[in-house]
């Protein structure tokens, strides 16, 4: 990417935005990280909306479309799992043009998909996914530490909602004008191609965080190896809990996600695959998460916010229990049980891609970055979300995935809502006032 594609210098809207009105930059930022981030799930998810009907794996007892989700998985997770250190250590002036080549890589990964004999292909969508764990990272930096980051960080988590939808929509329309199943993913990839780099471009105009966001929020910096242990120890018994709920979440929140189509043909209520049910069963979704989180700007004491981000994510827990018994007892249909554990779990898991760190962060007026934190746990979670998919292929094959997903519902919801309740205390009790919560207490 030439220099003076990305470059922010000089750039009217790059000086707009250090003057301009506070609801006109949230505006501005949000939009522009919520396209960045959309877009990029035109070459990570669109290959899951083909069944591949029939075919398993090297003649095993294993179907095709699990190896290829576990093998992206399984990249997607390297990638978290080095993310860790390139996220939190890449400097500003480099993250546009970082942006745009993992995506690049992301879209000759999905050309290989097309091209390879079908014993192959594994390890072209396991390329895939090894750049894509990266990209909310490097779009997290560009919105962490500003006073208004909960509202940016909602929208930026809106679009990880709805675009796994909208893309796996887009993907299963392509195939019904007659594109191949192996062949669709990179045809989807380069209609959204010319669209991420404008947004990428829009978000790289972003200025950083100004004097006032530094004072109410701390100094987000990049941390070492040192500095990034440091933090771990600090938060130690709450980072453990959370991390262990985040494990079975983020499995559970990819179960869901890659096998909406089976889940909803065991229910034997009539559905049938098609793009509107796919959009049906996370649209909804996404506008409830949203509201919620946005929500959470309005909170300026930051122990208290930090508090209802705790209060969203147990009730998002609660969601997903009383969904799930309101179905049981037939009280509701099979796609509002699917709406609803939907809305419950990214309410819960959500937060932990920024806005439950920032809220710490500013709590605990620790530096750094919470991308360190962010990413530590994505890389456990996406080996969740290994573990949990081959052990219901091969320890609870007996199940169908409606059963599966039930009965992973209430593991989820007791573990959710003892280690949610015990890390809140915990870390409210770490909490360091601003000055400005120092002054209105005197008064």
């Amino acid at each position: 990417m030439p220099e003076d594609i990305m470059t922010t210098k000089d750039n009217r809207i790059h000086c707009w935005l250090k003057t301009a009105p506070s609801r006109w930059f949230v505006a501005y930022a949000t939009a522009a990280a919520f396209a960045t981030y959309f877009c990029m799930y035109a070459f990570r998810k669109p290959f899951a909306a083909a069944k591949y009907e029939g075919l398993m794996f090297l003649g095993t007892d294993v179907n095709l479309k699990t190896v290829l989700l576990i093998s992206q998985i399984i990249g997607y997770a390297i990638s978290k799992y080095a993310g860790i250190k390139v996220c939190t250590e890449i400097q500003r002036s480099h993250l546009a043009k970082f942006l745009v080549g993992l995506i690049v890589f992301a879209e000759f990964a999905l050309l290989l998909f097309g091209l390879l004999p079908e014993q192959f292909k594994v390890a072209a969508i396991f390329l895939n996914g090894i750049p894509l764990g990266m990209v909310w990272g490097s779009v997290s930096r560009y919105l962490e530490g500003r006073r208004a980051s909960e509202v940016m960080f909602a929208g930026l988590s809106c679009s990880f909602i709805v675009s796994s939808s909208s893309v796996k929509a887009f993907g299963q329309w392509l195939m019904d004008q007659g594109l191949d199943q192996f062949w669709m993913p990179v045809v989807a990839g380069l209609f959204f191609l010319p669209l991420f780099i404008v947004a990428v471009w829009l978000l790289n105009q972003l200025p950083q965080p100004s004097a006032e966001d530094i004072a109410d929020r701390s100094k987000r910096s990049v941390m070492n190896s040192s500095e990034r242990w440091a933090f771990f120890r600090t938060f130690l018994p709450a980072m453990l809990m959370l991390l262990l709920v985040y494990f079975f979440l983020t499995a559970y929140r990819d179960f869901r996600d890659n096998y909406t189509p089976e889940i909803f043909m065991a229910m034997n209520e009539g559905y049938e695959t098609s793009p509107k049910l796919f959009l049906q069963a996370d649209w909804p979704v996404a506008f409830g998460v949203m509201m919620a989180l946005a929500c959470l700007n309005l909170f300026r004491d930051h122990r208290f916010g930090l508090i209802a981000v705790f209060g969203v994510m147990l009730t998002g827990i609660i969601i997903m229990g009383t969904a799930t018994l309101l179905h049981d007892f037939k009280v509701i249909s099979g796609l509002w049980w699917m709406i609803l554990i939907g809305t419950g779990a990214y309410l819960a898991y959500v937060p932990y891609g920024a806005v439950l760190f920032e809220r710490v962060m500013a709590s605990t007026k620790v530096a750094g970055t919470a991308v360190f934190a962010i990413y530590l746990h994505d890389a456990i979670g996406y080996t969740g979300s290994i573990s949990v998919q081959l052990y219901k292929d091969l320890g609870q094959s007996e199940l169908n995935y409606f059963e599966f997903l039930r009965s992973f519902t209430w593991l989820l919801c007791g573990l959710g809502l003892v280690c949610f309740v015990a890390s809140c205390l915990y870390f409210t009790t770490k909490h360091k006032p601003t000055d400005n919560e120092h002054s209105n207490h005197g008064t």
